[in-house]
């Protein structure tokens, strides 16, 4: 349920000293982690950095707004161009001055292979309680005319990793803003789609990590995780890739000479117990709007577990249920 009608702070919380796995601006999650000491940069006079982050698989952004739309880029476009605009922003503000502190971040998908991953808006509230009334009244606004208000939950971004074509398949967060209840449905199933076949033994990894966060939030009191997101990750290098190789002679050619970087072929086909348990992670990331009774000067009080985020969790394990179930 959504909870609009609380009392908000006139005072700004740019940060909150936590220490945390998840990033603070999620788009950059694929690869960069800042340093935690006080760090000198320099003002404008600066060289202008050119960021380049590449991959050994090409990335297909199936979203017109991210700026590029070749199939066969080294880098997530949408990654790109948000760290960017975070650098842009940092050369603007440093002619004031020199120093910055810097949060150290986990890279939460470096031992995967092949990070397929999905960033979920959670919760049916999204502003903080020290948001303006015209910030409020636009998180509402993005709320109401989304899955945010109808199931709690709403995709926020994505990248799958695709066994037929060797590629990335991207999503951002206007995508995810646009979807229905069934178009969310068909989204997180295109998230568990490999491109060969839809991944059924991730259900139940998945479904336990959702189930445990729901029975730790559920006996919370005051937590409020406003504009916090869930990340979802498995591994696209699956053990069973070898074996589709094999069952689709067609594709043997191709496979072998594009889809798979050579530094992810070797023992792509020989890697025991295609039955062995898939790895999966689900972390809640982006706390900079949470809050808790005794949270530094917050004089909102808020009562019992943040149900928003409850519906949201609640949500997404009845689809998975679901999905798993026609899939059977």
């Amino acid at each position: 349920m959504p909870e609009r009608d609380q009392p908000r702070r006139k005072h700004s919380r740019r940060s909150l000293h936590r220490s945390s796995s998840a990033t603070e601006h999620k788009e950059e999650r694929s690869g960069l982690a800042s340093d935690s000491t006080e760090s000198s940069i320099q003002e404008t006079k600066s060289p202008r950095v050119d960021l380049h982050i590449h991959s050994d698989v090409p990335f297909q952004m199936l979203d017109g707004n991210s700026g590029l739309s070749s199939e066969k880029i080294s880098y997530n476009p949408w990654s790109l161009r948000c760290h960017k605009q975070q650098l842009s922003r940092m050369r603007s503000e440093s002619k004031d001055r020199k120093l910055y502190k810097f949060l150290l971040l986990e890279n939460v998908v470096h031992h995967f292979r092949l990070p397929c991953v999905l960033d979920l808006k959670m919760g049916t509230r999204q502003h903080g309680d020290d948001a303006s009334e015209e910030k409020a009244a636009r998180q509402m606004k993005k709320c109401e005319q989304s899955t945010s208000a109808t199931l709690g939950v709403r995709v926020c971004g994505m990248q799958v990793y695709q066994l037929d074509t060797g590629h990335y398949l991207c999503r951002n967060k206007y995508y995810g803003r646009g979807l229905s209840i069934e178009g969310f449905r068909n989204a997180l199933y295109q998230y568990l789609h490999n491109g060969i076949e839809l991944r059924k033994d991730l259900f139940e990894p998945i479904l336990a990590k959702l189930r445990s966060l729901k029975a730790v939030l559920e006996r919370q009191a005051s937590y409020r995780f406003y504009s916090s997101s869930l990340l979802i990750i498995y591994d696209g290098k699956d053990s069973r890739a070898g074996m589709f190789v094999e069952r689709r002679p067609e594709m043997r050619v191709k496979r072998v000479d594009s889809s798979v970087p050579e530094s992810l072929q070797d023992g792509g086909s020989t890697e025991p117990g295609s039955s062995a348990q898939p790895k999966v992670d689900v972390r809640m990331i982006d706390f900079a709007h949470s809050t808790f009774k005794g949270f530094r000067d917050d004089p909102t009080v808020h009562d019992g577990p943040d149900m928003g985020y409850m519906f949201g969790l609640e949500s997404l394990i009845n689809i998975m249920e679901q999905m798993r179930e026609e899939n059977q």
